[in-house]
């Protein structure tokens, strides 16, 4: 299954480290990382953010989560997330999105 959200003037960073911590409640474990900040074309002040989170099962050690980031501060922040159902269970995810939405909620751009 895959999410996809989308978020106005919603630091990329600060959603990134969110995500994180939130999906580290769902007891499963972060398996890779990575966010890389880029400068917009003619534009040195303003900057995107790219972000990647990988997590595991605790048992098998397959990946059952991964969430995508890429956006800017002052503008959009796109969130995708890919969720093995079979690995990662509809109670976690909701509980996982509740978090999520509590937070973000107000800044989501409904399609």
């Amino acid at each position: 299954m895959q999410i996809r959200k989308t978020y106005m003037e919603v630091n990329p960073e600060l959603l990134y480290a969110e995500i994180r911590d939130f999906a580290l409640k769902q007891d499963i474990d972060l398996d890779e990382s990575s966010l890389e900040t880029y400068t917009q074309p003619d534009q040195s002040a303003d900057f995107v953010s790219r972000g990647k989170l990988t997590f595991k099962c605790r048992t098998g050690g397959k990946t059952c989560l991964q969430a995508h980031i890429v956006g800017t501060p002052r503008a959009e922040t796109k969130l995708m997330m890919d969720v093995d159902e079979d690995l990662f269970s509809r109670d976690k995810l909701s509980a996982l999105q509740g978090d999520i939405d509590f937070i973000f909620g107000s800044y989501e751009l409904k399609e």
